[in-house]
């Protein structure tokens, strides 16, 4: 059995003890937050410690693993710390505010001989791995343009850090940064990256950006992010090729459709059909985390994966304040 703490129990924090109750093998024992309350709150539901210092979970004999749930500026020295003490560590994305204090994690997970995970959840998320599937597969021939939007209104949190951008980088950095490691996943490495948005603007509580990346591959992806929703959240995913297209909106009770080419006609199209969601995308994750531990194996999502989607975000933030494109690679 694999002992878990968490640190942060905010949303995220509490999302991630309730999905360790689900995996066998997984324990959560402790609980940090600075707000005594919310750890407690969390805690109490699987009978777990409660602190309110994150460095007393680091310091406990029998924590085998420390589920860092903190918001960005935060990740880089409890990581330090828990890979000091020779613990794995899963941490919530993005990985860092930064590229170099990425690195500096990454070094010190792989110095400590810990596993390392950063949640990249989109991976996860069934209409994406289907998505991966149907491009892996050939369905749309050869890939040639990606659309995807990620939507929402501005989400609030502890002293609202969301709203930093020193802090949390704006829906570049927290949200569609999924999109990154996802089009990463897909299409391979970026050559350049040019963005258009809100995020210096000045304006309180609202946020957009356009990002639009040219990939090694050849393939062009526009990747729309929004704080600016007001009607909740959605998600949409359209790919192009030689072949057909395939699309995906959440907004819809559809599944993800194929729409082949035919010689006798541009119209029709193929229902792809989708599972019931038996399992959360969250649990699917920490639960491959967990094996990866248990079976000392190298995790799907690697620290390095997760370097390389913050290096997409930083060049887009840095296209956004420069007017400018942004050529790879950046590290």
């Amino acid at each position: 059995m694999l002992k878990i703490g968490i640190i942060g129990a905010g949303t995220m924090g509490g999302m991630h003890a309730d999905c360790f109750s689900e995996i066998d093998g997984a324990e959560v024992i402790a609980v940090a937050d600075a707000r005594e309350e919310a750890a407690k709150n969390v805690a109490s539901k699987y009978s777990a410690r409660t602190f309110t210092n994150g460095d007393d979970i680091i310091a406990l004999d029998d924590v085998d693993i420390v589920d860092i749930c903190l918001p960005t500026p935060f990740h880089k020295e409890n990581v330090l710390k828990v890979a000091a003490a020779g613990k794995h560590v899963f941490c919530e994305k993005p990985i860092a505010r930064n590229l170099q204090d990425g690195k500096e994690m990454i070094d010190a997970c792989n110095k400590a001989g810990v596993k390392f995970m950063v949640g990249h959840v989109l991976r996860y998320f069934h209409e994406f791995s289907a998505a991966k599937n149907l491009i892996d597969s050939g369905a749309v021939g050869k890939p040639g343009v990606v659309r995807t939007t990620r939507a929402a209104g501005h989400p609030q949190g502890w002293s609202n850090w969301y709203a930093n951008m020193e802090m949390a980088g704006g829906v570049v950095l927290d949200m569609i940064i999924h999109d990154f490691d996802f089009l990463r996943w897909c299409f391979g490495e970026v050559e350049r990256v040019y963005a258009k948005g809100l995020a210096y603007s000045g304006i309180p509580n609202v946020d957009y950006a356009l990002v639009t990346i040219r990939f090694k591959s050849g393939v062009i992806a526009h990747v729309e992010g929004s704080w600016a929703h007001p009607r909740g959240f959605f998600v949409t995913l359209e790919v192009a090729g030689d072949g057909g297209l395939f699309e995906f909106d959440s907004r819809t009770s559809s599944p993800l459709k194929v729409s082949k080419k035919s010689s006798d006609s541009g119209e029709g199209g193929v229902e792809v059909p989708q599972n019931p969601v038996n399992e959360s995308p969250y649990t699917m994750e920490l639960r491959h985390f967990i094996q990866s531990v248990a079976e000392d194996k190298e995790p799907e999502v690697t620290g390095e994966d997760a370097l390389r989607a913050l290096e997409i975000a930083l060049a887009a933030l840095q296209s956004i304040k420069t007017g400018e494109p942004m050529q790879f690679p950046l590290i």
